[in-house]
């Protein structure tokens, strides 16, 4: 997932385009075909398929069109761009007219990321909704369409907004790191979020290289927590048939420092004992096994609602 492009005064949300560049080239290089979005539905329930790359952009800020763009479309690497709508003509951000352009290519996508790309988590379930409403209306008069591919701004959703959305999209995409799989949850896709701190070269090669650390279940599945379920109580349940187990280690940022999280295996099921609760904005886990020399990934986000 990326943003923008060589706004290097934004680096939490920016790729300088050399570095990009050296991106798609180690893709190149591994063999790793690029995702054709167009494909997703298709292929998203084929089990065993060959590695890929999905490249999606959030926001549709201007710097994409007049950077990244153009080194896309000469390439014609496929990607998802997710727009959301109030800010479309703003200064900083594209306009309609370099939307239906991208749109009109034969490898790219255009993702519904709401209307006001506010902190949706924040608003009551009516505001939600209307703010969903709305983009809606606007993406049909400018487009001719819904776009059925969500990403949640920020990465941050309520067990109502993904049930919400659930009932309106195909697929949604969070900001949680990990790689998709046909066991996972198709309205909490994960995603590895690139900008210029963790863009790093070095990493970018890690991360392509990951495999699907799969399971059967994550719990909670409200993943907005309030100071009475915060800390969570925290379990994941795998497949029996699944290897290794016992080499899953994981991280978590409880207290805002990231530390080795202190997991109990049993029975096929994993849980945290957290240190502490974690704090607003938003608390993590990453957990990775390591499967005969195939590194597997997944990544959990917890949006932290103060009171």
């Amino acid at each position: 997932m990326y943003h923008r492009f060589n706004e290097a005064k934004y680096p939490s949300t920016n790729i300088q385009m050399d570095i990009f560049k050296k991106h798609i080239d180690i893709i190149k290089k591994s063999n790793i075909n690029f995702h054709n979005p167009k494909n997703f539905d298709k292929k998203f329930n084929v089990p065993k398929l060959e590695k890929e790359i999905l490249i999606t952009i959030d926001d549709a800020f201007k710097s994409f069109y007049t950077e990244a763009w153009p080194y896309l479309e000469e390439n014609k690497i496929p990607f998802i761009l997710f727009v959301s709508t109030e800010p479309v003509g703003r200064k900083g951000y594209m306009t309609w007219e370099q939307i239906k352009e991208i749109e009109n290519s034969e490898f790219a996508f255009i993702g519904h990321h709401s209307h006001s790309h506010e902190y949706l988590i924040d608003m009551s379930h009516s505001e939600f909704i209307s703010d969903i409403e709305k983009s809606n209306k606007i993406f049909l008069k400018e487009l001719g369409y819904i776009p059925n591919l969500f990403s949640y701004p920020f990465g941050e959703y309520s067990k109502y907004m993904k049930n919400y959305i659930s009932k309106n999209f195909k697929y949604a995409f969070g900001q949680h790191s990990g790689v998709i799989d046909l066991n996972k949850d198709k309205f909490e896709l994960p995603r590895f979020p690139i900008n210029e701190k963790y863009g790093e070269l070095k990493r970018f090669q890690s991360i392509i290289n990951y495999f699907p650390l799969e399971y059967k279940k994550i719990l909670p599945e409200e993943k907005q927590l309030f100071k009475n379920s915060n800390p969570p109580n925290f379990r994941v349940e795998f497949f029996k048939e699944q290897k290794n187990l016992n080499n899953i280690n994981c991280y978590s940022n409880e207290g805002n420092i990231w530390k080795k999280s202190k997991i109990k295996f049993s029975n096929y099921t994993l849980t945290i004992e957290f240190r502490e609760p974690f704090k607003p904005r938003r608390g993590r886990i990453n957990c990775s096994l390591n499967d005969n020399g195939k590194w597997r990934w997944f990544g959990v986000q917890f949006p932290i609602k103060e009171n």
